[in-house]
């Protein structure tokens, strides 16, 4: 990846964070927070009316501070990173069921030839040319051509393969920083909500435990959802890694089978 292409992909993954940020944000703004505050006022006064009355639970109140909404926005935004790389990752895959080079069928390749199907991977569509098969299949093809060696083609479509399934779990880096920062920001309202609660220790020994409650309220929501959100994400992270090896290891063993089995010495 040039550094241009680097520049344009991390500014695009970071703009389609900012348009989540902006979405979850004016949700929290327009019905998670008003709804939270009207369903604890509405407890509040239940409460009071009927003495030794257990208030229930509400998925607002659960996700209504500032760590669960931040927590939530991250993992949308890990979740559709992982779901374009996994769009990308199959449109790759298809192109193992395709004849890339249009070979004949039963036709050998000899080192004369490999100019001529080069070519005919650099006139690919840009996406496919860039694609990790079509990859695989010019570089084997780059070595044949160049020392007439069978096995230093098939070497070349190994060695090749594996820096490519380096590249791909590297490009990971954003997704895996999301799964990392979920339960960490989690950890953060944990200790925010403990700090609350022990502000409000002293007003507990006077019989108000409305700051303690609320404090352990932001600890125990806060750990809940980034706990649950990242159980999700990690499943969702090992899918995509997974898809990634398939795609390497089936593209070796394409190259093997469509490639490096017709290539033939000269003379």
């Amino acid at each position: 990846m040039t550094p241009e292409n680097y520049l344009r992909d991390r500014a695009s993954k970071l703009g389609l964070l900012f348009v989540i940020f902006v979405i979850v944000h004016t949700v929290y703004t327009l019905v998670v927070r008003p709804q939270a505050a009207a369903w604890l006022v509405e407890q509040k006064v239940i409460s009071q009316q009927q003495p030794g009355y257990q208030p229930g639970r509400s998925l607002f109140v659960i996700i209504k501070d500032y760590e669960q909404e931040t927590t939530i926005i991250l993992a949308i935004w890990a979740l559709l990173l992982a779901g374009m790389r996994s769009a990308e990752i199959n449109r790759q895959r298809k192109l193992l069921s395709s004849d890339l080079m249009r070979l004949p069928p039963g036709y050998v390749i000899l080192p004369s030839d490999v100019r001529e199907y080069s070519r005919r991977l650099e006139e690919l569509p840009p996406k496919e040319r860039n694609a990790v098969p079509a990859r695989v299949l010019r570089l084997a093809l780059k070595r044949f051509g160049a020392t007439g060696n069978i096995q230093d083609a098939s070497t070349t479509v190994h060695n090749v393969a594996e820096s490519e399934a380096a590249r791909l779990d590297a490009e990971l880096a954003i997704i895996r920083f999301s799964v990392w920062a979920t339960p960490a920001i989690g950890f953060v309202g944990t200790v925010r909500g403990i700090g609350i609660a022990l502000q409000g220790a002293q007003l507990a020994f006077k019989g108000d435990t409305s700051a303690v409650t609320s404090g352990l309220g932001i600890s125990f929501n806060s750990t809940l959802i980034a706990l649950s959100l990242s159980i999700v994400l990690m499943y969702v992270l090992h899918e995509v890694q997974l898809a990634q090896e398939r795609l390497v290891l089936d593209t070796e063993q394409y190259a093997d089978e469509q490639l490096v089995s017709r290539m033939q010495k000269s003379g």
